[in-house]
């Protein structure tokens, strides 16, 4: 088992882009890749996961991410925040999203969900960003437990489309 304080975590840059991308879809199918059919996958990965579209998201105004290596592995993990994107209705002027926080399965119980909270919440109150929201899959029973110990509760519902598919995502806000 690796010692989690070699494990390091920094803000990601323009350069991250690929790693991101690499990342980013690795985590997406070993989390829910069984859910869709190759096509929708596909479609998915492409439009969120490819390094053009994370170069997009990098050079996005009022958009952080934060990047968690390992020397001689690649990219690990990550977390993006940035102004909210969810369907909420009389959203806050100030509001801020947790986009993402995934982290490969080989590496999950090494506390980088919660390095990873932390670094966002310090930076969001350095912005003076509030309330924070995060969209969660409906059926993603962990992540819904994760975030109910920082405060967030369910405040309503939408479709996120993977592909063809549409899956019920909740849309949890932070007291």
């Amino acid at each position: 088992m690796t010692d989690p304080s070699r494990i390091t975590v920094r803000r990601a840059t323009a350069e991250d882009a690929v790693a991101l991308a690499d990342v980013g879809s690795a985590t997406f199918v070993e989390n829910f890749g069984h859910l869709y059919t190759l096509d929708d996958l596909q479609a998915f990965l492409v439009g969120s996961h490819s390094p053009a579209a994370r170069a997009r998201q990098l050079a996005e105004p009022g958009v952080a991410v934060w990047l968690a290596e390992l020397p001689g592995e690649p990219a690990i993990g990550y977390v993006t925040i940035g102004s909210c994107k969810l369907p909420v209705d009389n959203l806050e002027a100030q509001a801020a999203e947790i986009r993402q926080l995934y982290v490969r399965k080989r590496w999950h119980n090494q506390q980088l969900g919660a390095r990873f909270m932390q670094i966002g919440l310090d930076w969001l109150a350095e912005q003076g960003r509030t309330p924070l929201y995060v969209g969660v899959w409906s059926e993603n029973y962990g992540a819904q437990r994760f975030y109910e110990r920082y405060g967030f509760t369910k405040i309503g519902e939408y479709g996120f489309p993977v592909g063809k598919k549409i899956d019920r995502e909740f849309i949890l806000k932070q007291k």
